[in-house]
C-alpha cells in the first residue's frame, strides 16, 4: 500500500512539474507554480527556511522519499529504470532472477568532491557551471527545449483538425529553437542521465547529484526506513538485485539509508516478507529482529505517453508583406549590458540565484526570454525582443521563478519598472536611409518614453527622441521598427533596475 501511495505522489507531481515547462497558456503557472517552489535547491537559493527545513524533516522521517516522490528527475530516472527492466523481463521470463542490479559500496568520497566542487562553485558566483548538475534543473531544461517543442507540435496538429470543424478549442504556438547551446546542453543531459538510469537506475542520484548527496548525509538518521526480519530471510537476494539505488548488502542484512530513496521495490519482490517499511530505533538499539512487517502489493503505473494526431503542419512560414516581399528577419544587436527580467533587481542578483531551469523562458507569453550563450551567464535568460516584446501589463516570469533571482512584481509595479532604457540609432533609421516619415516607436511606446521632432539641420524630417527617465526598457520600439535586419532604435540594459 505504501509503495502505491508513493508511486500515485511521484506521478502527480512528474506531471505537475512538466505542465509548468510544456504549458503555454499560463493555465499550469497559475495552479501548480508552488510545485517548483518546493524543489529543494531553489528553495535554498530563495531563502525559503520553511520550505528547506520541512524537506529535511521530511527526510529524517520518512529517508530520501524527495528523491523518488518530488524531486522530476529523480521520477524521470525511475520512469527509464521501470522501462529497462520491463525490457530485460520480456526477454528472460526468468528475470526475477537475473542479475538487474547488484550491491556497491557508496563512493563517499567521490560523492564528497562532486557536491565540495558544487558548493565552490556556487559560492563563488560560477553558478553556470554549477547548475549543470543541479537536479530541478537539468529537468527544466530537457523539458523547455525537447518535450515543449514536441507538446506545441501536438497542440497546433489538434488546432488544425479543430479550425477544419470551425472549432477553437485549440490554437496554433510557433515553434522555434530558443538557443542552439541550450538545446545540445538538454540532449547530452538526457543521453547521460538516460544512459545511467537504463543501466545502473540511480546511478546519477547516488554519485553526481548534489541534492542526492546531502539529504542522504540527512537519511542516515531517519527515522523510518527498509528493515530486514532476520528470522524470516532466506538470503535469495533478491532484494539486492531488484535495488536500483544498489544500496541493500543482502550478505549483511544492511541497507545504505545515505543511498535509499525509499522506492518499495525490495519489498514487492520479497516473497517472504523479510524486509519491510519500519522503524530503523531498533537498528540503533542493537535489536535486528523487528515486528512483523506489513507487505505492500504489486503495483505498475501505465498509460502515460503522448499519443500524436497524425497532422502534417508546415513548421516553416515565410512572413511576407502583403504577398508581395519576404520580411527579412531582426538580428538582435549587441547590447554593452544583457537585459534581466523584470523583478530581477539587478544583473548581479539575478546571476547569483539563477539556476537556468528555465521555467521562465518556457512561461514567458511574449517570447522575449532566451538562454544566453555567454559563458559566464550560461542559460540564464536574458531579454531578447526580435520575435516579441515584454508587455508592460504581463508578470508571469515573476509569478513562476522558484529561487527568488526574479522576484514577485505586480502588474502595476511592472509598468514601472526599468529594466533598460531604449537608444536611437540614428544610421539605421528609415526616415534618413529612405527619405520617408515613419514614427513607428513612438506611436507604440507604451511608456509614452518616445517623441518624434524635427531634426536640427531639416525641419521636414522628424526623428524619434528618447526620454531615459520615462522608459522602461520593454523593447516594443524595438521589435516593431520597420528597419532590418537592425533596428534603428534598441534596449540597453541596465545593471541595477529602478522605479521610473
Amino acid at each position: 500500500m505504501l509503495r502505491k501511495i508513493r508511486i500515485t505522489l511521484a506521478i502527480i507531481f512528474w506531471v505537475g512539474v512538466t505542465m509548468l515547462f510544456l504549458d503555454f497558456s499560463g493555465t499550469a503557472q497559475h495552479y501548480l507554480a508552488w510545485m517548483a517552489k518546493v524543489q529543494f535547491l531553489p528553495a535554498v537559493l530563495a531563502l525559503n527556511v520553511g520550505i528547506v527545513v520541512g524537506l529535511i524533516l521530511l527526510t529524517l522521517l520518512f529517508g530520501r522519499i524527495y528523491c523518488s516522490v518530488i524531486c522530476p528527475l529523480g521520477v524521470m530516472q525511475d520512469i527509464i529504470a521501470w522501462v529497462s527492466k520491463r525490457r530485460m523481463f520480456r526477454k528472460n521470463k526468468k528475470a526475477k532472477l537475473a542479475n538487474k542490479y547488484s550491491y556497491s559500496p557508496t563512493k563517499r568520497i567521490l560523492r564528497a568532491l562532486v557536491l565540495l566542487l558544487f558548493l565552490v562553485l556556487m559560492i563563488a558566483g560560477l553558478n553556470s557551471l554549477a547548475i549543470l548538475i543541479a537536479p530541478y534543473s537539468a529537468y527544466g531544461r530537457i523539458a523547455t527545449n525537447l518535450m515543449q517543442p514536441l507538446y506545441v507540435w501536438i497542440n497546433n496538429g489538434l488546432a488544425t483538425i479543430a479550425e477544419h470543424y470551425d472549432s477553437y478549442a485549440f490554437y496554433s504556438v510557433d515553434v522555434w529553437m530558443r538557443s542552439a547551446l541550450s538545446l545540445g546542453v538538454a540532449v547530452a543531459t538526457l543521453v547521460i542521465i538516460g544512459i545511467l538510469a537504463w543501466r545502473g537506475g540511480r546511478t546519477y542520484c547516488n554519485t553526481i547529484c548534489p541534492v542526492g548527496t546531502v539529504l542522504g548525509y540527512v537519511s542516515h538518521f531517519s527515522l523510518l526506513g527498509p528493515v530486514f526480519d532476520l528470522e524470516k530471510c532466506n538470503g535469495c537476494g533478491l532484494c539486492a538485485r531488484n535495488c536500483k539505488a544498489s544500496c541493500i548488502d543482502a550478505k549483511n542484512h544492511h541497507v545504505d539509508m545515505t543511498r535509499c530513496v525509499t522506492c518499495g521495490d525490495c519489498m514487492e519482490v520479497c516473497s517472504q516478507h523479510a524486509i519491510h517499511y519500519g522503524s530503523r530505533l531498533s537498528r540503533w538499539s542493537g535489536n535486528s529482529s523487528p515486528s512483523s512487517p506489513s507487505p505492500d502489493r504489486r503495483a505498475f503505473v501505465k498509460g502515460l505517453a503522448i499519443v500524436g494526431t497524425g497532422v502534417t503542419i508546415d513548421a516553416v512560414a515565410k512572413t511576407v508583406d502583403g504577398g508581395l516581399a519576404v520580411i527579412e528577419d531582426k538580428v538582435n544587436p549587441e547590447r554593452k549590458t544583457p537585459i534581466t527580467p523584470p523583478g530581477s533587481v539587478s544583473a548581479k542578483h539575478f546571476a547569483q540565484h539563477c539556476t537556468a531551469c528555465q521555467l521562465c523562458i518556457a512561461a514567458c507569453p511574449n517570447h522575449v526570454l532566451r538562454p544566453s550563450e555567454d559563458l559566464e551567464h550560461l542559460m540564464q535568460p536574458r531579454l531578447e525582443f526580435d520575435r516579441g516584446y515584454c508587455r508592460p501589463e504581463c508578470n508571469r516570469c515573476s509569478q513562476v521563478c522558484p529561487t527568488g533571482a526574479i522576484r514577485p512584481i505586480t502588474v502595476e509595479e511592472r509598468t514601472a519598472h526599468q529594466v533598460g532604457h531604449a537608444v536611437w540609432v540614428k544610421k539605421n533609421c528609415l526616415v534618413l536611409t529612405d527619405g520617408v516619415e515613419c514614427g513607428n516607436c513612438a506611436r507604440h511606446c507604451p511608456a509614452g518614453a518616445i517623441e518624434m521632432m524635427p531634426m536640427e539641420d531639416n525641419d521636414e524630417l522628424w526623428v524619434p527622441t528618447v526620454n531615459e527617465e520615462k522608459c522602461i526598457g520593454c523593447g516594443a520600439c524595438e521589435n516593431l521598427c520597420p528597419a532590418r535586419p537592425f533596428s534603428a532604435i534598441y534596449v540597453e540594459g541596465h545593471e541595477t533596475h529602478r522605479e521610473v
